[in-house]
C-alpha cells in the first residue's frame, strides 16, 4: 500500500460517520479543478460510468499526470481521491497502485452505489491502460 492511500485512509478514519465522509467527498469536488470543454469531449469519456466523467493525461520524466472531471459532485470528489493515487507516479507505481486496498479500507463498496464503484473502477482501469498501452 503507498503512502498516499495509507494517508487518505487516515484523513478519512478522522469522521466517525458517513454524513461526515460523504461532505468530505463532496469538498473534494468541489475542490478539483474542471476541465475544460475543449477536453470534456467523447475521446477523454470514461465508459462503464453513469455519470460523465472525463480523463486526460500528460506524461513528463516518465510520470503521469492525470486530470478528470465529472457532472457528478460527488463523483468529482472521487475522481480527487483517485487522482492523488495515480498522478505524478510512474508506470510501476501505477500498475501496483492498490485502489482495491483503499476502497475495502473506506468501506466504500458498502456507502457507495454499484454503479458509482463501478464507475470509480472503470476510471482506474482506464488510467492503467493509458499506462500500459505507452
Amino acid at each position: 500500500m503507498n503512502n498516499e492511500i495509507k494517508q487518505i485512509i487516515q484523513e478519512f478514519e478522522l469522521f466517525t460517520d458517513w454524513e461526515d465522509r460523504y461532505s468530505y467527498i463532496i469538498d473534494l469536488g468541489k475542490k478539483l479543478p474542471s476541465l475544460s470543454t475543449l477536453e470534456k469531449i467523447d475521446a477523454n469519456k470514461v465508459d462503464g460510468c453513469v455519470s460523465q466523467v472525463w480523463l486526460t493525461t500528460n506524461q513528463k520524466d516518465n510520470k503521469y499526470y492525470f486530470s478528470a472531471d465529472s457532472d457528478a459532485i460527488i463523483v468529482k470528489g472521487l475522481l480527487a481521491i483517485i487522482l492523488r493515487i495515480f498522478s505524478g507516479q510512474t508506470k510501476t507505481q501505477i500498475l501496483d497502485a492498490g485502489f482495491q486496498e483503499l476502497f475495502k479500507a473506506l468501506n466504500l463498496e458498502t456507502h457507495l452505489t454499484p454503479s458509482r464503484s463501478n464507475g470509480m473502477f472503470a476510471v482506474v482501469e482506464k488510467i492503467k491502460d493509458i499506462v500500459s498501452k505507452q
